[in-house]
């Protein structure tokens, strides 16, 4: 919001909302997930645009919104309306808005990691670099293979955790290795993963969200 404030945007957060139904969904609870996904089409249809800064969540809304409400012709009408002004925060900035300098400064060498749905089901690739590239006193190294899983995936690493976590060691390896003092994602999952991996290792790197990085001035310490 700090960010999308600094450009210019009139911003309203409805307190009434609650998860967009991927949780249940991905699990298989397609009615649970019915029932959410109705309350959000119920708080968001009449807001002119929907911003979210989770690729996971924008890709629930966009994509399998259609998929969950196929048998049910009403609410997939409302669905893909709703899809449709839907944008994940940094292709809003970028494609909406128009612009990749948020004004924003820090320091320091970056590393991006590319998740999985914001990148396979929403093809969004460039928007989060060219942000990054805005930041004044930031520098962006690619890590290798920076469009491989982090190894989150929802339930698969509750399910299959020594799968998950042999994913996750490799992404840890090439964030390590790019040399970066942070690394950068726009999916709350994989940062919640990395993050967490990261911290109970004692790695001495920081995971953080675009915005994070983008509501920086210069001035944060």
């Amino acid at each position: 919001m700090k960010v999308l404030r600094r450009l210019g945007v009139d911003v309203s957060f409805p307190e009434d909302q609650t998860c967009c139904g991927q949780i249940a969904f991905n699990g298989g609870f397609r009615s649970r997930a019915a029932d959410v996904a109705k309350h959000f089409l119920d708080v968001f249809e009449n807001e002119e645009q929907v911003v979210v800064p989770s690729g996971s969540c924008a890709s629930m809304i966009k994509v399998y919104y259609r998929e969950l409400f196929e048998d049910d012709p009403e609410t997939l009408e409302r669905a893909q309306a709703v899809g449709e002004k839907t944008r994940e925060f940094s292709d809003y900035i970028v494609n909406v808005v128009g612009t990749s300098d948020v004004g924003a400064a820090s320091e320091g060498l970056v590393t991006y990691h590319d998740a999985c749905h914001l990148l396979r089901e929403l093809r969004i690739k460039e928007a989060p670099r060219d942000l990054i590239g805005g930041v004044r006193g930031v520098e962006l190294q690619e890590m290798e293979n920076s469009d491989a899983c982090c190894g989150f995936g929802g339930l698969f690493s509750v399910k299959f955790p020594e799968i998950s976590t042999a994913i996750l060691d490799e992404k840890l390896k090439t964030i390590a290795e790019s040399g970066a003092g942070a690394v950068v994602a726009n999916d709350c999952g994989c940062l919640m993963h990395i993050r967490g991996a990261m911290e109970r290792r004692g790695m001495n790197i920081c995971a953080m969200h675009l915005a994070e990085l983008l509501a920086e001035d210069g001035t944060d310490g």
